[in-house]
């Protein structure tokens, strides 16, 4: 089973961004569970989303604690929390960080990947240039870093629950796709 662990702020598309993950896998033929978690329902309050995908069905309905994968689609929530936490060895994060930065000390017990989705989602005009809307542009990232999901069943995803700017999210999601790379630990 992989599991995979959202993390963001009310408003960025957090949970949005794990159903499109399920019904890409989905589309692919697995066996998919996709569910939020909320604290306090505001636009800018930290959010976590949870998606299981297996090729068996999903019987398990708890919450993840124990990830293959994280998407970080806000940095700043990298400062006083501790969003590694359970991470398998191994184990993939993926970060929505600034291209002109580097990223603050991290372990050498992971495989690290960077976007800068902010700067993808502003630039396609997604969202407002104050609060870009980063949820497609991250799932290009996601689509890069894993092995097992495909970017063309992510890109179909993403055009049919786009409620608008359906060329621009898939454009989006394509220069994510591109831009993503691996940090060297």
């Amino acid at each position: 089973m992989i599991e995979v662990r959202f993390h963001g702020r009310g408003g960025q598309g957090v949970v949005i961004a794990s159903e499109v993950l399920a019904k890409a896998a989905f589309k692919m033929g697995f066996e998919v569970s996709s569910f939020p978690f909320f604290g306090v329902e505001r636009r800018g309050a930290p959010v976590t989303a949870y998606a299981r995908i297996d090729k068996n069905p999903i019987r398990i309905k708890s919450s993840i604690y124990e990830p293959d994968y994280i998407v970080v689609l806000d940095s700043t929530l990298l400062k006083g929390v501790d969003l590694l936490e359970g991470l398998k060895p191994g184990g993939k994060v993926l970060i929505n960080y600034p291209d002109d930065k580097t990223l603050p000390e991290i372990s050498d017990r992971f495989q690290y990947y960077t976007l800068d989705a902010t700067a993808i989602a502003a630039t396609h005009g997604i969202g407002s240039k104050m609060t870009p809307i980063v949820n497609t542009a991250i799932m290009g990232g996601f689509a890069k870093m894993s092995d097992w999901v495909s970017i063309e069943a992510m890109l179909e995803i993403i055009r049919e629950v786009a409620p608008v700017k359906k060329d621009e999210n898939v454009e989006a999601a394509r220069e994510a796709y591109e831009r993503t790379r691996e940090v060297a630990v």
